[in-house]
């Protein structure tokens, strides 16, 4: 796998080379670490020797992050280009399977509305793209949280593949009921005494509900099966209500510190009105998010 992780000298993607670096396998990964002088230039107006002396310290440092050694040599991409354009240039002209970028750990209504060179590379990629956000620390075990969906099942399985997980790691499966019919029979329905039409609701509403939730049941465990073994040590988590909720939910509970999940296409209308679930989770949960497209078919 070839990994491409962007650097600005900042704590956050500093942490992002230490985290996936955790993730890599040494003997047959590729490794490419992209900086920009001109973006350290324009916060730090140096003169031209300064600045190769920063950029070339900025390497060696994130280069240190990584287990070592690597069997390819470590490459280092240069761009005079901004960091969002230049790290998405990168990546497709030197092939990357994954993009790694770092993210600032807090999330101020700025950033929410103006963005930042993390959403704007998740984005504007074609490939998965790992946001490193309070990484767990090297004595302490990663414990990631797989999201199923029908349309990104199989692109999530695929990048987890790919990963090298350490063996104190720990993964679950998440899969979340949203029936149309907004999950099992309301209050309001529950009557000793209903009118026959409502009687032949209720039982309509209960029947899909529990259709849905059996089906997602069986869907999640053959998901299950095509993840890596690390994922498959409990029986998948079923929930109900709102993707983005029960995801968001479950890693503030139970201190997942990495979340994979797929990033469906939506047209612009649905995601105003409705919003995303990747972006739900990218913005409302502590831990990393791994990204991982899925096209349109």
């Amino acid at each position: 796998m070839k990994v491409l992780i962007g650097v600005d000298g900042s704590p956050a993607s500093f942490a992002g080379v230490s985290l996936v670096g955790r993730l890599l396998d040494q003997r047959s990964d590729e490794v490419a670490i992209y900086f920009s002088p001109a973006e350290l230039h324009r916060r730090m107006p140096w003169g031209q020797t300064l600045l190769e002396g920063a950029s070339a310290a900025l390497f060696n440092e994130a280069e240190s992050r990584l287990p070592q050694p690597f069997t390819r040599k470590v490459e280092a991409i240069v761009s005079t280009k901004s960091a969002a354009a230049g790290i998405l240039e990168a990546a497709l002209g030197w092939r990357a399977d994954l993009v790694v970028v770092g993210a600032s750990n807090t999330m101020s209504l700025e950033k929410v509305l103006l963005g930042s060179v993390s959403r704007a590379v998740v984005h504007g990629a074609q490939l998965p793209v790992l946001v490193v956000r309070n990484p767990p620390p090297e004595n302490q075990p990663i414990r990631a949280l797989a999201c199923h969906h029908p349309a990104s099942a199989a692109a999530v399985a695929a990048i987890a593949g790919k990963l090298h997980w350490p063996a104190e790691s720990s993964g679950e499966v998440i899969g979340v009921a949203e029936s149309l019919l907004a999950g099992p029979l309301p209050a309001w329905l529950e009557k000793k005494v209903r009118h026959p039409d409502t009687e032949a609701i209720a039982v309509a509403w209960q029947q899909e509900h529990d259709n849905d939730v059996g089906a997602l049941g069986a869907r999640l465990t053959a998901f299950q099966e095509t993840l890596p073994p690390v994922f498959r040590g409990c029986p998948p988590i079923l929930v109900q209500g709102n993707p983005g909720d029960q995801i968001r939910a479950h890693v503030r509970d139970h201190g997942d510190n990495l979340v994979i999940i797929g990033r469906t296409p939506t047209d612009q209308l649905t995601r105003w009105l409705l919003g995303s679930t990747s972006e739900a989770v990218l913005t409302g949960v502590p831990a990393s998010v791994l990204l991982v497209p899925v096209e349109k078919s």
